[in-house]
C-alpha cells in the first residue's frame, strides 16, 4: 500500500527554473521526508516516495492538453518527460 499526498496545494509550485534532475530529487525528498515523518522505515519509505512522485508527475503530464503539443510546445511535455526519468534512477 502506497501512501500519497498530492493535493497541490501543500507544496509550492515553481515553474522550470531547476534541470530535471534537481525537480526529481525535490519531489522525491518532499515525499520521502512526509513518508518518515509518518514512521516508516527507510526502505519502504525510499520505495513509497518514488511512487508517489512518479504518480505527481504522471498527472501533470497526463494534463497537458493535446492541442497543445500539436502546436509545437512541447518543451514543457518533454522537461516532465526527463523527470520522470530522473525519478525512476533513484
Amino acid at each position: 500500500m502506497h501512501l500519497c499526498n498530492t493535493n497541490s496545494n501543500r507544496f509550492n509550485y515553481k515553474f522550470n527554473t531547476m534541470t530535471a534532475k534537481e525537480k526529481a530529487k525535490e519531489l522525491f525528498k518532499k515525499y520521502y521526508s512526509y513518508l518518515k515523518a509518518n514512521l516508516m522505515n527507510d526502505e519502504e519509505a525510499w520505495e513509497d516516495a518514488k511512487v508517489c512522485a512518479l504518480i505527481a508527475v504522471d498527472e501533470i503530464i497526463n494534463d497537458i492538453p493535446d492541442f497543445m503539443l500539436s502546436l509545437g510546445n512541447r518543451l514543457n511535455f518533454k522537461y516532465w518527460q526527463k523527470v520522470k526519468q530522473e525519478i525512476e534512477k533513484l
